[in-house]
């Protein structure tokens, strides 16, 4: 048998643009091209779908320059990408498709419903969790049922804000003290995100968080370590969570900046925590992604109080692979090197297509 083809999706319309284009560029660089034969598919942040030619094109950001248009078909009877260059236009048939996509329009069950209309394969969550994951508001309504602590939160929409940002300030301070977290529901890297220390700052935070989303989370401050746990498996494969890591902002919280940019930022993988807190931290982890029907992968975050008390934070079905991504780090301190573990969220893509086809009995 022949190589299988592997489009791997990046780019894409969200502010997570950047992050996407790091990670898929380290994702294509760990495929077995023994097994897989990569199909470099781009996205512009206008939504302009190209064909890319190499990773290096990628990492030297030039890719965008690519006239080769390359557009997933829907159609379940071809798979196939249709592609474009001036008038020829000719097909290429696809196994498998990576979406090494952050945020909106890509981590939020839009392109995984585009899939499950073509019946390719894909890596990670569906369509449900992928949108109830993405969306912090509906992911709070379903973590609240398990039972497990969170920060507390009031939802506000931006039709409440243009209508009423005095009503909207005042009950929100009738309800928390400062400081207060104000979130954007949608967005991911902490677009959007601030801390608000007064009532200027959180009319100012919600203006910043609207640009991003119609809905916004004001949440109370957690104060604690900021700890991350990774989820392989899902579904009727077995699920497994890693050990935990730890991030050390160098800035006031871990924002956009001090993710990728603030080289003082830090991450520490296994940190001594208080009590069985790391244990109590994995099963709330798998606990949560099952609650969302996650599948594949996952980061889920957590804050773990001095008095070993576990808060969750979010989670992510679409977790990062740049240099610094805590998810692939987490699983090498387990053993699963980072090539070993692309191979595995391949095969768990076209294992869960062949159980959805064997239960259909297809």
């Amino acid at each position: 048998m022949g190589r299988k083809k592997i489009a791997v999706l990046f780019g894409g319309q969200s502010s997570e643009h950047v992050v996407s284009c790091m990670s898929a560029a380290n994702v294509i660089e760990l495929i077995d091209t023994e097994k897989y034969e990569p199909i470099l598919i781009g996205i512009t942040e206008a939504g302009h779908w190209l064909r890319v030619a190499s990773v290096e094109d990628i990492r030297t950001d030039t890719w965008r320059e690519s006239a080769t248009e390359a557009i997933l078909s829907p159609d379940a009877t071809g798979k196939c990408v249709i592609c474009r260059d001036g008038e020829r236009i000719w097909t290429e048939p696809v196994d498998v498709v990576f979406p090494v996509l952050h945020g909106l329009y890509g981590e939020d069950g839009t392109v995984q419903g585009l899939l499950e209309l073509a019946q390719i394969p894909y890596v990670g969550c569906g369509v449900l969790a992928s949108a109830v994951s993405m969306d912090k508001l509906y992911t709070k309504i379903i973590v609240d049922r398990l039972g497990i602590r969170q920060a507390a939160y009031e939802p506000v929409m931006i039709a409440e804000i243009r209508e009423n940002m005095s009503a909207v300030v005042e009950r929100i301070e009738a309800r928390f003290s400062y400081p207060v977290f104000v979130k954007p529901s949608n967005a991911g890297s902490s677009r959007g995100v601030s801390k608000a220390e007064n009532r200027r700052a959180l009319e100012a935070g919600l203006c910043e968080a609207a640009k991003h989303d119609r809905k916004i989370l004001v949440e109370e401050m957690i104060v604690g370590h900021e700890i991350e746990c990774a989820v392989l498996g899902g579904g009727s494969c077995p699920l497994r969570a890693s050990g935990v890591g730890e991030i050390l902002a160098a800035a006031e919280f871990y924002d956009f900046e001090a993710k990728y940019y603030n080289e003082e930022s830090r991450t520490v993988v296994n940190p001594a925590l208080p009590g069985n807190s790391a244990e109590r931290v994995r099963q709330a982890a798998m606990a949560i992604f099952r609650a969302v029907d996650g599948f594949g992968l996952a980061r889920v975050d957590f804050f773990v109080r001095e008095d070993g008390e576990v808060v969750f934070n979010e989670i992510n079905t679409m977790p990062g692979f740049t240099a610094i991504s805590m998810y692939p780090m987490l699983w090498e301190t387990a053993g699963i090197a980072k090539r070993e573990l692309i191979d595995e969220l391949i095969r768990l893509a076209f294992a869960r297509r062949g159980k959805e086809l064997a239960a259909a009995g297809m």
